[in-house]
């Protein structure tokens, strides 16, 4: 899905933000002048309903490249000359390559698994410890694959994206690896012990594939199998298995879907003997059905369409549900986690949310599950395990007020990795034994002076009457000062929950200098559950934007910061959040950051992966849903004559989930009618803008310079 930017979802159809004098003076940021009649043919063209800057949708079209080089140069030497980017570059590049982070793992056989990346290692290291050594503070690392090595010796861009091994002893892995960041990649066989790539192993050439192991020696998989093998979305659309020793060409085929389907993938969890597989549907977005591989061929699970599998645990299927559901005369809940035998067919209530509250990840083990839940966004986790009276639920004992995410757990032996933040205290990694207690074995280092920082949570009401949370977090002495420059970050879509999270470049580039940073828990996310998502789907979408407008303004009213230190982030989904704010708000804003967004909201499903989200936006080939589109789409609600805050445009020509010619139209419409604008696009990094640490730094350092400059932060 397009999630944002630094976020991960939880969702299993993943297919998962940040600039110098900046002025508004003389040549304000403006590109270069407009012909004459550039404008008038812009505004006419627009008004016939012709797109006239189609070409910048080729993406390695040479006059679009061209001029996505001018605008990038223009815009890169006002922002990187500003006083405070050189700084701001050197903090970030500290806190993302400290040799003092917490490595995240994986656990499995007694390992832990991890990828890394420094100032060194910058295409990063794939390595392992003993799971003993990792929980006691151990620090050599056993290399299992040098990506910056691999990249160098076969010329490639190579960007790590994963790895899936096979059990039960996890010696042999499919290797995901992409060129300069994009969803299409490579996946190549890789044997630990040997550390060396497979020959003649399982090997799939570059695409948006999709692989499980259902044995040592069968892969299923999904990929583009050429002709008509892929959906309008881009995705697969035939699952085959493989037998090892045969050719690609000679793989079974499992299941086919249709072309108007998003995709289909193979599912695997591992029994502890044997692998349990299967094939997932995607119909929409949202839309599933699930099928178990049985000797008998494929049989579908008797689950609602809008379901997530999270994985099978002791004959269970187990499962949340994102509809209501009644099955042989019993109701189900919306947002409960359920459990299917597979045995007899029936279904077990495992946990159902109260008010309020919503389940945010469910991880199976050999034994039971964990579940991290929202508590009116504070963060709780539950162990559950099944008794002869049906599911036990008990809370694990973490600190209050903060965000609990689940890192890592062996799904044998139910060893878990959890983790506690908030805004102003650096991540503490806990490890529990299953059945035990946690314990804090790690803490990630304190990368900004958090003294004096203190983060409230507030409610405004928006258009409808609803109340919309929101955390507001800077020091105590800026907040008591008055309005102050503030950025204000949102996403709201596919139900991605957005919280109050640490992050080290947020507080030393922006906090300490004093700004304010707040998020926003608008509709569209999954801070309470999928009836909070599913209440701005579609038509009903401009709840997600009133919300948004809502928060500005009780910001504003509260005295926090004024629309002229008032400063909106977003990326993809939030991209198009940040668009809509734009067009229909700039009364607002002093600021707005677009990141790799969605703009022309009449053909985004014609863009790659674009046809897979009419579930979240509509279709415009449906006559209510494009009359809607039309009143939010901002590439084609841009005023000639009004008076916009000037935005900063940021995407990337590798990402190849959200088109950058989203990005490109609206800044080159912008142009023309002589709007100020500042624009970069990252010539590789995929959907995250970027590729490894240090084009994450330049990304953030080029960000808050500008939400510096434009707001009022940074002298010039």
């Amino acid at each position: 899905m397009i999630g944002p930017l630094g976020n991960s979802s939880i969702r299993p159809l993943s297919l998962l933000l940040v600039i110098a004098g900046l002025s508004l003076g003389a040549c304000g940021g403006r590109s270069d002048t407009p012909e004459d009649n550039d404008s008038d043919q812009m505004r006419q063209a627009m008004a016939d309903g012709t797109d006239p800057n189609l070409w910048l949708e080729e993406v390695e079209g040479e006059r679009a490249l061209d001029w996505v080089r001018a605008e990038n140069a223009r815009s890169l030497e006002e922002l990187q000359s500003h006083a405070a980017y050189a700084p701001m570059l050197a903090e970030a590049r500290e806190i993302l390559t400290s040799q003092d982070r917490i490595p995240e793992v994986s656990l499995r056989d007694g390992f832990a698994y991890n990828f890394w990346q420094d100032d060194t290692h910058v295409r990063g290291l794939w390595r392992r410890m003993p799971t003993a050594a990792y929980v006691t503070g151990g620090t050599e690392w056993e290399t299992l694959l040098d990506i910056d090595a691999l990249a160098e010796a076969e010329g490639e861009n190579w960007v790590f994206e994963g790895a899936l091994c096979v059990a039960p002893d996890y010696r042999r892995c499919m290797v995901t690896l992409s060129r300069g960041g994009s969803d299409a990649a490579v996946k190549r066989e890789y044997d630990i012990a040997e550390k060396a790539f497979v020959e003649d192993g399982f090997f799939l050439d570059e695409a948006k594939s999709g692989v499980a192991w259902a044995g040592e020696d069968t892969l299923l998989i999904a990929t583009d199998f050429g002709d008509n093998s892929l959906t309008e979305s881009g995705y697969p659309r035939i699952v085959k298995r493989w037998q090892r020793g045969t050719a690609f060409a000679e793989a079974e085929t499992l299941f086919e879907g249709e072309a108007e389907d998003v995709g289909v993938w193979p599912f695997s969890s591992w029994t502890g003997d044997a692998y349990q597989a299967g094939v997932v549907r995607a119909e929409t977005f949202y839309d599933s059905v699930h099928y178990l591989i049985t000797d008998k061929g494929l049989s579908a699970l008797p689950f609602p369409p809008k379901t997530d599998l999270a994985g099978i645990t002791q004959g269970l299927a187990i499962a949340s549900l994102n509809q209501d559901w009644t099955y042989e005369g019993v109701d189900y809940p919306l947002g409960a986690v359920i459990g299917l035998d597979l045995a007899d067919g029936g279904i077990q209530t495992i946990y159902a949310p109260a008010d309020r509250t919503a389940v945010q990840a469910v991880v199976p083990f050999k034994g039971g599950l964990y579940l991290t839940l929202l508590d009116n966004i504070r963060g709780r986790l539950l162990m559950a395990q099944p008794r002869s009276l049906g599911w036990q639920t008990n809370t694990i004992d973490l600190p209050d007020n903060g965000v609990v995410s689940i890192g890592a757990v062996d799904e044998m032996t139910g060893d878990l990795l959890v983790s506690y933040e908030n805004p102003s205290q650096p991540e503490t990694l806990y490890y529990q034994k299953a059945g035990g207690v946690p314990t804090a074995i790690k803490s990630q280092p304190v990368f900004y002076a958090a003294e004096g920082v203190v983060t409230r949570q507030f409610e405004a009401i928006s258009r409808d009457g609803t109340v919309i949370p929101y955390f507001v977090t800077a020091k105590e002495s800026v907040l008591e000062a008055g309005p102050a420059p503030t950025i204000q970050y949102g996403y709201g879509g596919f139900q991605v929950s957005i919280l109050p999270t640490y992050s080290g470049t947020t507080g030393r580039l922006w906090l300490e200098r004093g700004g304010v940073y707040v998020i926003a828990n608008i509709r569209g996310g999954g801070e309470f559950g999928p009836a909070w998502h599913q209440a701005g789907l579609k038509t009903e979408r401009q709840k997600i934007y009133d919300d948004f407008f809502a928060v500005s303004e009780s910001l504003i009213e509260k005295g926090i910061t004024t629309p002229a230190q008032l400063g909106i982030l977003g990326g993809s989904n939030g991209g198009l959040l940040m668009g809509v704010s734009l067009t229909q708000r700039p009364d607002l804003y002093g600021a707005v950051g677009i990141g790799v967004p969605l703009l022309d909201m009449l053909r985004f499903d014609q863009l790659l992966a674009g046809a897979s989200w009419v579930g979240e936006y509509g279709s415009p080939d449906i006559a209510e849903e494009r009359a809607f589109l039309e009143t939010i789409s901002p590439y084609h609600n841009l005023d000639p004559e009004a008076d916009y805050p000037r935005p900063y445009f940021f995407t990337s020509t590798k990402d190849d989930r959200v088109h950058p010619g989203h990005a490109r139209k609206m800044a080159r419409l912008m142009q023309a009618y002589g709007h100020p604008f500042l624009y970069y696009e990252n010539i590789e990094g995929g959907h995250g803008a970027a590729a490894n640490l240090d084009q994450q730094a330049i990304r953030l350092a080029l960000q808050f310079t500008y939400f510096g400059a434009e707001l009022g932060l940074l002298a010039d």
